[in-house]
């Protein structure tokens, strides 16, 4: 990681800040440092600090600077009580991302909540990274691995690979991805499932999100179609997005990424890439999407201006369609999906590039839609899910989202369409990829390396 440090403090009489009033510490930071450092000091301190972290250490690099890196000493024009100041306010934000190392290893046993407590149970163990699952009308599951396979479970725990999965460029974040079932599977048995599909292009191997639509047979996949397919290709392995969802009106949603190419795919409506899909359960286009194929605008865009979403889940109450995505450093976010509507990336973002430099000077911009959440640090979100059952006294309605770079499912408290509190479950848990909710009310999670999914049982062991 390139260390970057304090050398952007212009000299202003600085006297009138407050060590305890951190809201003029950010005004202060926000004025004289965002401009090389970002406007989020909470992003800006998510880093390892060459030279420490203490009082004393963030002190006598501001004061007396660092040559080496060329930061130069502040002695001669800012006062040691204004010094003091800022290293107070930096210091919390350095507390604010200690709260996420968890320093215990995670020990399965029983778990307490405010108002219970829960144990897990382990249903599936198969694979190193169960990407996405879903649940069978007749009972048991299938499960995505993203090295190339899809796992049947049946009632009895019985695990299977299934026949009939596609060739798919299983490097970087690319494999085998997200499952969904038909809204009507238990009379048509279809699946669909989103992938990294791969070809050759010029001798230049590429890939891109697709998703296929198959029947399943209790074997396999047969009759497999292609009914969505995101241009261009390009030869990035990142990015890809895929979640997939099916609405209240039988409208599939799919999530597709910016695939890396940040400065031309989110903004642009000639592209697929950065943009939230809209199309009916073949692959068509509806009547009413908010962009029509004219002017090379691509159709079933229902939304754009996305970086990569990985979780997505309708509010089980008002049915609108809730995403969570990977931003930069410090830039994931929960967003809820209007029709047409622009979020932003990478114009307009609270994160900064993971060399700790801006890309750019906007945290919000006017016609641009603000997130729900800015999760500072980035917690690296995967799949999500509302709690619409009544096992869990305290969370119903609540949103869960896996956290991949801190090990934990993270709860969200809502009100109304606001997060007004969030707790940190199965600590150290490993990788979390998804979770959802089952047809028994229990809430599922989807963990990496080994592949297993656990369930989430209330009370005692």
């Amino acid at each position: 990681m390139k260390y970057i440090i304090l050398s952007a403090f212009i000299f202003i009489s600085l006297n009138f800040v407050n060590a305890q009033n951190f809201e003029q510490a950010e005004k202060v930071f926000t004025l004289q440092c965002a401009a090389c450092h970002g406007g989020q000091m909470q992003a800006y301190v998510d880093r390892e600090w060459k030279y420490g972290s203490t009082k004393e250490d963030l002190f006598e690099t501001i004061k007396y600077g660092r040559a080496d890196v060329g930061m130069p000493a502040w002695d001669s024009l800012l006062t040691d009580n204004v010094i003091e100041e800022m290293v107070a306010y930096i210091q919390d934000g350095i507390k604010n991302v200690d709260n996420y190392k968890f320093k215990d290893e995670f020990v399965s046993g029983n778990f307490a909540a405010d108002k219970f407590s829960y144990h897990l149970d382990t249903v599936f163990m198969a694979g190193k990274i169960p990407w996405g699952f879903t649940f069978l009308p007749e009972g048991g599951m299938l499960v995505t691995d993203r090295s190339g396979t899809i796992y049947h479970t049946d009632q009895k725990g019985k695990t299977k690979e299934l026949t009939g999965v596609p060739a798919c460029r299983a490097e970087g974040q690319g494999g085998i991805l997200d499952i969904i079932v038909h809204p009507d599977h238990s009379k048509n048995k279809l699946v669909y499932f989103s992938y990294s599909a791969i070809k050759k292009e010029n001798g230049t191997t590429v890939s891109t999100t697709v998703v296929e639509r198959a029947v399943f047979d209790g074997k396999g996949f047969t009759k497999n179609e292609r009914i969505f397919e995101a241009l261009p290709w390009v030869n990035t392995t990142y990015h890809y997005g895929s979640r997939l969802l099916f609405d209240r009106n039988g409208y599939l949603f799919i999530t597709v990424g910016d695939r890396g190419k940040r400065d031309i795919h989110p903004q642009n409506l000639e592209y697929d890439c950065g943009k939230v899909h809209r199309v009916l359960e073949d692959g068509t286009i509806p009547s009413d999407n908010p962009f029509k194929k004219s002017n090379g605008t691509v159709s079933s865009v229902y939304s754009y201006g996305h970086r990569n979403p990985q979780g997505m889940d309708l509010h089980p109450v008002t049915g609108q369609i809730w995403t969570n995505e990977h931003g930069p450093r410090g830039g994931d976010e929960i967003n809820i999906i209007k029709k047409g509507v622009n979020y932003g990336w990478p114009i307009a973002s609270r994160g900064l590039n993971y060399n700790m430099t801006k890309y750019t000077d906007f945290l919000e911009k006017e016609g641009m839609e603000p997130a729900v959440l800015y999760w500072i640090p980035s917690i690296a979100p995967s799949g999500m899910a509302f709690i619409d059952s009544d096992k869990y006294p305290g969370w119903k309605n609540q949103l869960l989202a896996g956290s991949l770079r801190f090990k934990y499912l993270n709860l969200c408290f809502l009100n109304g369409n606001e997060v007004v509190k969030e707790e940190q479950l199965l600590k150290n848990i490993g990788r979390v990829r998804d979770v959802k909710i089952g047809p028994d009310g229990y809430i599922y999670v989807a963990v990496e390396n080994p592949g297993r999914i656990v369930r989430l049982i209330p009370g005692s062991k």
